[in-house]
């Protein structure tokens, strides 16, 4: 080739200022993705507020009796709970068992609001699972195995904790009303007349203010009444467990083939 200088590669395109590169640029790095934001929605400020509320009426006897007055406990002090379930403080059983069924009914619609059955029901069955192969790997003592099953354990722990938040929730509107109606109850039967507060079964008279036993202090009425909660928390928070996943099943069709209880998780 003649010529004293010899053209540049096709590979090498010349520098327009004659300056040779000193190697190529460092690659720009990706940016960050945004950092997590914290989302203070009008159902987070419900659940907080009858949380502190709930702890606020436990502790102070004179501020739940108050709040749980506003419901109304009398004739004399009528308010909404009495007007509609009260009946005048003449049938306190009945009103026991209506107030009962509200209080369980609304938690159950609480609890079932806050609890993704889907994710929880993928939890139970994953951590069996992972239960069984982590003792498998731990049995075998090889360390890499044992490492190997650390990110799924993180995420079974994620997942986890997101159903416990999710239940958490639903606990703190529980708390309340706990506490709310148990006050309620309990006030409306001190001012009912003595007439109404006794009871007379197979010949043995019960008065509902007076205890079951000297220690500790649990009045009558108290265990009639935790006597009633217990079938009606069961029945609502099945019926509305089923009817959420039945709803869940039309939306979200299994393959054929699949059984339709997968999805569900089996039978609670």
């Amino acid at each position: 080739m003649s010529g004293s200088e010899a053209a540049p590669l096709p590979s090498e395109p010349e520098d327009e200022d004659g300056d040779d590169d000193e190697g190529p640029e460092p690659a720009t790095p990706p940016p960050r993705p945004p950092g997590p934001t914290f989302s203070f929605s009008w159902t987070t400020f419900v659940y907080v507020f009858l949380g502190m509320l709930g702890l606020w009426m436990l502790v102070d006897m004179q501020a739940r009796n108050q709040i749980a007055g506003l419901l109304g406990i009398s004739p004399s002090s009528p308010g909404p709970l009495y007007d509609l379930i009260g009946f005048g403080s003449s049938y306190l059983m009945l009103t026991m068992a209506l107030a009962a069924a509200l209080e369980m009914l609304i938690t159950a619609v609480a609890y079932n609001y806050t609890t993704d059955w889907i994710k929880a029901a993928k939890v139970q069955k994953w951590s069996a699972a992972f239960r069984k192969v982590q003792m498998a790997a731990i049995r075998s003592g090889k360390k890499d195995r044992i490492e190997a099953l650390k990110p799924h354990q993180e995420r079974l722990a994620r997942m986890s904790g997101s159903v416990s938040i999710g239940q958490f929730k639903g606990m703190a509107i529980t708390y309340f009303l706990l506490i709310l109606i148990y006050t309620w109850v309990g006030l409306t039967i001190a001012a009912a007349p003595a007439s109404a507060q006794t009871l007379t079964l197979n010949g043995s008279t019960i008065v509902l203010t007076q205890r079951v036993v000297s220690w500790p202090p649990v009045p009558w009425w108290f265990l009639i009444f935790s006597v009633y909660t217990i079938p009606f928390s069961m029945v609502f928070r099945r019926l509305l467990k089923h009817w959420w996943l039945r709803r869940y099943l039309e939306e979200h069709p299994p393959a054929t083939g699949a059984p339709a209880s997968g999805a569900a998780g089996g039978s609670a």
